[in-house]
């Protein structure tokens, strides 16, 4: 992708791109059926969008993606944390 296309990404969004790449690699050899990855994901995904998860919110998605076996990826947060 050329680096246009992430500036563009960037001014609409306000997420840094960087940052989301980040994740994304550490994403790769993640055990998602551990709470604490889980959770640390979250909070990562959250904190680069800059929309604050309550407590209760992490738990559902943890319990959602360890217990129930739905896959764990960056648009699968974002749903859940857009279904407040």
């Amino acid at each position: 992708m050329d680096n246009q296309f992430f500036k563009n990404i960037e001014s609409k969004t306000g997420v840094n791109m960087n940052e989301v790449l980040k994740l994304a690699n550490s994403l790769q050899n993640a055990n998602f059926k551990d709470e604490k990855t889980v959770r640390r994901v979250i909070r990562e995904v959250a904190r680069i969008a800059n929309r604050p998860v309550s407590k209760e919110m992490e738990d559902k998605m943890v319990h959602t993606i360890t217990k129930e076996g739905n896959k764990l990826d960056m648009g699968t947060i974002a749903n859940m944390m857009n279904k407040k």
